[in-house]
């Protein structure tokens, strides 16, 4: 048996395909370790506790999810982005079933601070982003957001709506584009 992991990513990278295979309940220190074949003490060389590499593997589940495209031109028309961001939740729901709905609403009923801090870190990095959509679409009305309804309160109704498709399992977009279409062109 190995005594030292390669890397971090590595065993977040093995944490992932244990989510995968076999679920939330699959990944302790133990599992990990031998997933890795590597000793438990080479996970605690990267991870103090069981719960701090739950918190890590859900940030990286959600980076991967939602890391960005090499298509730029996403980030400059918020429909398009509305559209990428829809693929990628389908792509989180078939490659991590439950996670949303498990992960997601598990971690903000229960305190599990380090876990529910990574997933509203991912969640602010995703509103954030549709916010920076919202400013930089050249094809929205001038006249479409005031000092009332501003391009960040329009990014809190489209990633709510977002976060609602993700427990329905609901990947269609069609609704949220025409809410930007009647709102914003």
């Amino acid at each position: 048996m190995n005594t030292v992991v390669t890397s971090k990513e590595e065993i977040l990278k093995t944490s992932r395909e244990l989510i995968r295979q076999q679920g939330w309940s699959a990944v302790n220190i133990r599992s990990v370790a031998a997933a890795c074949g590597v000793s438990v003490g080479s996970i605690y060389n990267y991870f103090d506790s069981k719960s701090e590499l739950v918190g890590a593997a859900v940030e990286s589940v959600w980076y991967e999810i939602f890391h960005s495209t090499e298509d730029r031109a996403v980030f400059q028309d918020t429909q398009a982005c509305i559209i990428w961001m829809y693929e990628r939740m389908e792509y989180g729901g078939r490659q991590y079933p439950g996670f949303f709905t498990l992960h997601s609403f598990g971690f903000m009923q229960e305190d599990r601070s380090d876990g529910k801090r990574r997933m509203q870190l991912a969640w602010r990095h995703i509103l954030d982003m549709l916010c920076s959509v919202l400013k930089r679409d050249a094809g929205i009305r001038d006249d479409a957001f005031t000092e009332q309804f501003t391009a960040e309160r329009f990014a809190d109704v489209l990633f709510s709506l977002m976060l609602s498709a993700l427990l329905r399992q609901d990947y269609d977009p069609t609704a949220v584009l025409e809410i930007i279409r009647r709102t914003l062109y």
